[in-house]
This record gives C-alpha cells, sequence and structure tokens, in this order.
C-alpha cells in the first residue's frame, strides 16, 4: 500500500509520536557531511580501543552502503532525563539510571518499521548500534545541532536524549537543516575533567572518562583516575554544562527512572557483588556492558578519590578477588585511603 507522500509523512510523525519518541525527522541518504573528519579522527586513533568503529569505516559514513537502495534517514529521539532523586556516593551517567534503552527503545522500532514496510519500504533500523553517523544525520534533518563536545543539543530537550535512526528505501522530503546555535559558548569544553574536548567538536576518547569507565578493557591510566572522582559509569559532565538544557523537562518513560541502586546503595556495597549478584543487579541495564570487572574497577577508584576508612574493610577483600584488575585497583584505593588518613 503506497501513500502519496505528503500523506505518508504525515503517518510517520503521528506513528512516531504514537510510539513515544519526542522528535521525528528526515534527511536525505547519502555520504555524511562529516565522513572526512570521521575518517581522521579514526585514522589518528582517537576511537581508543573500540575497533568496530575503525572496520568497514567507508561503509559507516554512507548510509546506501549498509542498505542498498536507501533513499531516506528517519532520525527520532527520545527524552531519557529521569527526575533528580537524592543518592550517596557513587555518580552513574543518567542515561544508565534505568533500563537499557537499546531494549526500550529497540522494540518501538520494531513497530515503527513494521509500518514502514507496510507502505512499501525496507528498513534497517538502529539505536547506536549500527554503523551509522547517527547525529551528522541528525544535524542534517534539523533534529537539534552537534554541540563542541560533539553531543547532539535540541532546543526543546537539551542534551538528554537518545538518538535512533531508521534507514528506508521509501522517498522523502528532507528536512530543512537547524542552525548551530552554540555561538561562542565553551562550557562543555571547560567542564571535561580530562580535557577530552582537544577543540570544538574534537573528542579524543582515550581521555574520556565515559570511555574509560564503560568501554575500555584493563587497567585505568593512573593519570585519569583522581579525575574520575565519584564516577563508576560514564560521566555527563559536559551534558549537564549546556545551558539549553533549561528548557528540558523531564522524560514521560518509566522505563528511565532512577533504580534503588542508583539512590540507595553505598560505593562499598557493590564490592560485595559476586559475577551473579552482578548480573542480577543489572538485569536489563545499560552498566552490565563493563562487565563484573570493569564496573567494580570503578568501584574501586571512586573509592580512593572519596572513601574513608570504614571502607578499608571492603577494599581488602576485593584486593584478595582473583580478578587481577579489580584487585590491582583495590589496593590504589587502599594506598589513596591511608594517605588521606595520614595526612589527616
Amino acid at each position: 500500500m503506497n501513500a502519496p507522500p505528503d500523506s505518508l509523512r504525515r503517518l510517520i510523525d503521528a506513528e512516531a509520536a504514537g510510539l513515544g519518541f519526542d522528535a521525528c525527522r528526515v534527511a536525505r541518504a547519502g555520504r555524511a557531511r562529516h565522513a572526512d573528519d570521521f575518517l581522521a579522527w579514526i585514522a589518528e586513533g582517537r576511537h581508543a580501543t573500540m575497533e568496530w568503529l575503525a572496520r568497514n569505516p567507508e561503509r559507516r559514513v554512507d548510509p546506501r552502503q549498509v542498505l542498498p537502495g536507501a533513499r531516506s534517514v528517519i532520525v527520532l529521539a527520545t527524552n531519557y532525563l529521569a527526575e533528580d532523586r537524592p543518592g550517596g556516593r557513587g555518580r552513574f551517567a543518567r542515561y544508565a539510571w534505568g533500563d537499557d534503552y537499546h531494549e526500550v527503545i529497540g522494540k518501538r522500532l520494531e513497530r515503527f518499521d513494521a509500518v514502514l514496510a507496510a507502505h512499501g519500504g525496507t528498513q534497517r533500523v538502529y539505536v547506536d548500534t549500527g554503523p551509522v553517523l547517527e547525529r551528522d544525520f541528525a544535524s542534517e534533518s534539523g533534529l537539534g545541532w552537534n554541540g563542541k563536545s560533539t553531543v547532539q543539543i535540541h532546543r526543546r530537550l537539551g542534551t538528554w536524549f537518545f538518538l535512533s535512526v531508521v534507514l528506508t528505501t521509501l522517498e522523502l522530503e528532507p528536512d530543512a537543516m537547524e542552525p548551530d546555535h552554540c555561538g561562542k559558548c565553551r562550557r562543555c569544553m571547560t567542564a571535561c575533567p580530562t580535557g577530552a574536548i582537544t577543540e570544538a567538536r574534537k573528542l579524543d576518547s582515550r581521555r574520556c572518562l565515559s570511555y574509560l569507565t564503560i568501554e575500555h578493557r584493563g587497567s585505568i591510566p593512573e593519570e585519569f583516575r583522581v579525575a574520575l572522582g565519584d564516577r563508576i559509569y560514564g560521566c555527563d559532565d559536559c551534558l549537564t554544562a549546556c545551558p539549553w538544557n533549561r528548557f528540558a523537562r523531564a522524560s514521560r518513560e518509566a522505563a528511565f527512572a532512577a533504580r534503588e541502586h542508583v539512590t540507595d546503595w553505598d560505593l562499598r556495597d557493590f564490592l560485595g557483588l559476586d559475577e551473579e549478584g552482578f548480573r542480577a543487579l543489572f538485569r536489563k541495564s545499560p552498566v552490565r556492558r563493563t562487565k563484573r570487572t570493569g564496573f567494580l574497577r570503578n568501584v574501586c577508584v571512586a573509592l580512593g578519590n572519596v572513601g574513608t576508612e570504614e571502607d578499608l574493610a571492603a577494599l581488602e577483600r576485593a584486593a584478595a578477588d582473583p580478578d587481577g584488575i579489580i584487585a590491582e585497583h583495590a589496593r590504589w584505593a587502599i594506598g589513596r585511603i591511608r594517605e588521606r588518613t595520614r595526612g589527616g
């Protein structure tokens, strides 16, 4: 069933809103505007150990190589701004407070795909997982603009939203681009604890606390451990600093609300998690991506920065963990706490 272009677009917008998406825009499928910048970023090694970004990079910069016959890219935004709740020591990036967004949004995209297929389209749908430069196409479609931190910014949603994309063979009229409204503002750049934003829209993943606490495997370089503070999963500093967040409103999606461990657990409580306990606590949570090793490594570093003598017993047990990465970071934390105690 093929609908006229105008009525098809109205149907798409209505379907997106009905599924809970907060914005829906369309870009033309083609080579990404910043394809060469991305390829240079890869060549410079700024993607660190995220090797999947370097696999078939030419495919990543052009959706027509991912879906032959692709004509349009539908870009969707999902607000994840959960309301603030008081918590103890140990900060999680806000997007990881609740359920895994891949599962929440993925189910919506499946239904969206079915609607487009009924109108003659063939699709590929992705939530932060596919070989697509989502932010380029978001900017092309007018779904906000790319900020100096490289995070996408939206007039109404600020920085607190997920992007998802639908590559489709349907021919849809593209939307107009949104002008860049960052102006001379550099708040996101100066907010970064490690100077990972080396220039406007240039991020060195090797210095980024989100990368180091989530994607990085192995030891966290000592030069960045103090900057980690009490963060144990990701970092929101460059997002929080954006003045456009004054217009953001809380998400309607209950699945993104903070889980109990975000607000009620103390840092040392996490050190008691064995493999089974870790999987159970973070079932259907983005945090499971770090695996137990990476997560407890982060917890140890955070305790090294903010812990007290009351945390030493838990850290001593962690220092005897069979996992060498956890044990190493626990020993570092013990040394830091004892140094502070002696210094006091």
